[in-house]
């Protein structure tokens, strides 16, 4: 059985998809971040409390699996969206906001908010984290299920294929 591989969201298709959001919209931004640079899920986002935001870390507390994580704060994240925590907005609502903004973007209509943190696991096997460390930020309980973000990017297999000969 195969598995469908993710539907990772790149950071230039990042960028243009929070630019598509209304400025008001401010917590849909901090959800999309947390979701593109932290690799939280939608539910995380939503259930993030602002004593879970360290210095330059946030704990993941009772994530899928009642496991708990550490994942790194946004690069981008600024001292005002802790007061905006937790984010009021439903699951669903935030999902919403990600598909329209997805449309006015003009992006892979298959993107879903999980894209984006599919986008995170992504670009950390692409900037060459080892896939153990990976593993952990995530909260993957079995390696596999990481792994599967190496073969999202059959243009590096191709590409290191180019390089050896």
């Amino acid at each position: 059985m195969s598995q469908k591989l993710p539907k990772s969201i790149k950071e230039e298709e990042f960028k243009l998809l929070v630019s598509k959001l209304r400025k008001k919209n401010t917590e849909a931004k901090i959800a999309f971040l947390l979701a593109y640079e932290s690799g939280l899920r939608v539910s995380e986002c939503k259930n993030l409390q602002p004593e879970q935001i360290q210095a330059n870390f946030i704990q993941v507390l009772s994530g899928k699996g009642d496991k708990d994580r550490t994942v790194p704060l946004p690069k981008t994240w600024k001292p005002y969206m802790k007061d905006l925590l937790p984010i009021k907005k439903t699951i669903r609502s935030l999902q919403r906001n990600f598909t329209t903004c997805v449309k006015k973007a003009k992006l892979n209509p298959e993107y879903s908010f999980h894209s984006l943190r599919h986008g995170f696991a992504t670009r950390l096997i692409e900037n060459g984290m080892p896939l153990s460390h990976i593993q952990m930020l995530m909260g993957h309980s079995n390696i596999s299920t990481t792994n599967v973000y190496t073969r999202a990017r059959p243009m590096d297999a191709l590409k290191s294929y180019e390089d050896l000969f």
